[in-house]
């Protein structure tokens, strides 16, 4: 049995802004940052439990130093067996009032990743837990069918990949996005993804030909050029240079594609927005926009250590522009605002995008998806029409 102990707390416990990175807790046994080998290739510091917990387990070394015979974190599947696949919303800042998610949990790992704290509703962390204990839903492509078939059903476009990556690398394996790509195009149904896998080329086959009948629109996550960045944010995920190719072969098999400067972090990617939209522009994008950084719940935490573990020279800096764009907050969660921020700094973000979309030629017309094909798939069982 290992010597290494865990320590019960009601909350969890988060190093203090103002803790210079590297310096010693206050309280060592409470550190909840995780040692770097049982991490490798991981986005967040740390494992704090969720929420919702009774109690908050953080592993602490009782004196005995065993901590380094507790294993790395491996990336486990576990079966969703959700009983339905649509999920609805009716926020009105969003383009779409439906969506789906083959996966729960994604193994990117990208540390700014707002769909985090949906893993603490599973009684799991938004932290390690998140990107390295995984659920999968394979049967959603029968799922949806059936949903399809239901009577009443009105067809609108469905987004994929709004909370986390269809195409994270478990995607390889199980191919559940390729099958639900298959029923929607058997049903002439639309559909939008969004994602910052190469792997998307992979299906250009059935993207192809539902663009051809404007049944999808695809858009590439681009949030820097910089590759010491993107692997240290968004470890799992595919290279800039990988993201931009794929926008490439999808412009070409005329599929419409979009690029996403998402999120804009200020003092860290800022920066950099112009020559994404010009890398992706010459890429053969012809749409683009850009999600300011958000910060809620967990991922405050979350991306304080990451920040202060990678770049504590930035952190104040980062922060107090953070909170001038989110009235004094480290996020707001008004609809309206909450992708884009207010005061002078998101404005002149905003106006920096403007100009550069105006430059380069994008967003010029966009594209519109039909339901004009669509067709209910038959349920088993259903008696076929006289006529």
């Amino acid at each position: 049995m290992s010597r290494a102990s865990s320590h019960a707390l009601k909350h969890p416990p988060v190093t203090a802004p103002s803790t210079p990175a590297g310096a010693p807790s206050a309280f060592p046994e409470l550190a909840v940052a995780i040692e770097r080998e049982r991490r490798r290739g991981r986005g967040a510091q740390s494992n704090a439990s969720g929420r919702y917990e009774a109690e908050a387990r953080v592993t602490f070394d009782d004196g005995w130093q065993s901590l380094e015979d507790l294993p790395p974190f491996k990336t486990t599947v576990s079966l969703d067996t959700s009983r339905k696949v649509i999920a609805r919303n009716d926020s009105p800042d969003i383009g779409f009032d439906r969506s789906i998610n083959p996966y729960r949990g994604c193994e990117h790992g990208c540390v700014y990743c707002f769909a985090r704290p949906t893993h603490a509703y599973l009684g799991l962390s938004p932290g390690l837990d998140f990107e390295s204990k995984l659920l999968a839903k394979p049967d959603a492509p029968a799922l949806l069918e059936k949903e399809l078939a239901a009577p009443g059903y009105e067809p609108r476009m469905i987004a994929i990949g709004t909370n986390t990556d269809p195409y994270q690398p478990i995607e390889r394996e199980h191919k559940i996005m390729r099958g639900i790509l298959e029923t929607l195009e058997r049903a002439g149904h639309p559909v939008g993804i969004v994602t910052k896998s190469a792997l998307v080329v992979r299906d250009i086959d059935i993207l192809h030909r539902m663009a051809k009948r404007n049944l999808v629109k695809v858009a590439l996550s681009v949030t820097t050029l910089d590759a010491k960045l993107a692997r240290t944010m968004e470890p799992r995920a595919s290279t800039p240079p990988k993201r931009l190719e794929a926008i490439k072969r999808l412009s070409d098999a005329g599929i419409p594609t979009t690029v996403m400067v998402a999120p804009v972090i200020p003092a860290l990617n800022d920066s950099e927005i112009e020559r994404i939209l010009d890398a992706a522009a010459h890429a053969g994008a012809k749409e683009a926009s850009y999600v300011l950084l958000r910060l809620p719940l967990e991922v405050r935490d979350l991306f304080r250590e990451w920040l202060l573990a990678n770049y504590p020279d930035r952190y104040r800096h980062v922060f107090t522009l953070i909170r001038d764009m989110r009235g004094g907050r480290d996020y707001d969660s008004q609809w309206g605002t909450r992708m884009k921020g207010t005061g002078p700094m998101a404005w002149m973000i905003g106006r920096r995008f403007e100009i550069a979309c105006e430059k380069l030629g994008l967003n010029k017309r966009r594209s519109k998806l039909t339901t004009d094909h669509f067709v209910k798939p038959k349920q088993s069982g259903e008696q076929l029409s006289l006529f």
